[in-house]
C-alpha cells in the first residue's frame, strides 16, 4: 500500500503545488512556494505510516523527491514552460534537499507518536520549519517587501496550529514550543548552506 500511496502522493503534491501557486491569490500563494509545506507533507506521511522509522524516511524521500519533477511538468502542461528544466542543476538540487528533508521529517512523523525526547522534538519540527520560513519572510519586508508581513502572521498561525494538533498534551506542547525556536534557527542556517 505505501509503495503505491507514496509516488501518487509525491506527484500530486508537486503538480497540485504548482496549481496552487499559479490561482491562489497571494498572500496565501506564498504556501504553495513554501519549502515548509512540504516538510510537513512528508512530515503527514511518516505520521500516517505510523511504525517503522525507516520506511517512514524513505517514503518521505519518495514523496518529496518524485514532488521535483511533478512540479515542473505541471509548469509546463500549464504555462509551456521547457520540459528540460526537470533536469536542470536547480531541480537536482530541489531533490537532493527532498532526501535530506524526507529523510528528517518521514522519521519525525513516526516519532511524533512516541513517548520522551523524540516525540517533542518531532512534535516541534513541523512547528520550527514554518518558524524558520516566517524568519525568512521577516528579512524580505525588512527588505523592502511590506507584503511579506502576511506570510510572517501566516507562517507563525500554521506553526502555532500545527503544535496543537501534534502534540496530544499541554505538556508535549509546551516543550514542543521551546524546542521549536533553536530548531528554527539551526534549519535557518541548514536553509541558506543548500539554498544559498
Amino acid at each position: 500500500m505505501l509503495a503505491l500511496v507514496t509516488p501518487v502522493a509525491g506527484f500530486l503534491l508537486g503538480f497540485l503545488d504548482f496549481v496552487w501557486i499559479k490561482w491562489v491569490p497571494y498572500p496565501l500563494a506564498e504556501l504553495g512556494n513554501s519549502t515548509a509545506t512540504w516538510a510537513v507533507a512528508a512530515f503527514a506521511l511518516g505520521l500516517w505510516v505510523r511504525t517503522g522509522v525507516w520506511r517512514a524516511a524513505v517514503a518521505g524521500v519518495v514523496l518529496l523527491v518524485v514532488a521535483v519533477p511533478s512540479y515542473y511538468l505541471a509548469a509546463a502542461l500549464l504555462q509551456g514552460d521547457d520540459l528540460a528544466v526537470i533536469t536542470a542543476p536547480t531541480s537536482l538540487l530541489w531533490m537532493a534537499s527532498g532526501v535530506l528533508a524526507g529523510v528528517v521529517f518521514g522519521a519525525a512523523g513516526v516519532w511524533a507518536r512516541t513517548s520522551g525526547w523524540r516525540r517533542v522534538v518531532a512534535v516541534a519540527l513541523p512547528a520550527a520549519v514554518f518558524v524558520e520560513e516566517a524568519l525568512r519572510f521577516v528579512g524580505r519586508a525588512r527588505a523592502g517587501y511590506p507584503g511579506a508581513w502576511w506570510n510572517v502572521v501566516i507562517d507563525l498561525g500554521l506553526a502555532a496550529l500545527l503544535l496543537e494538533l501534534v502534540g496530544r498534551t499541554l505538556r508535549v506542547r509546551l516543550l514542543a514550543a521551546v524546542v521549536a525556536l533553536p530548531l528554527a534557527v539551526l534549519g535557518t542556517f541548514t536553509f541558506t548552506a543548500v539554498a544559498g
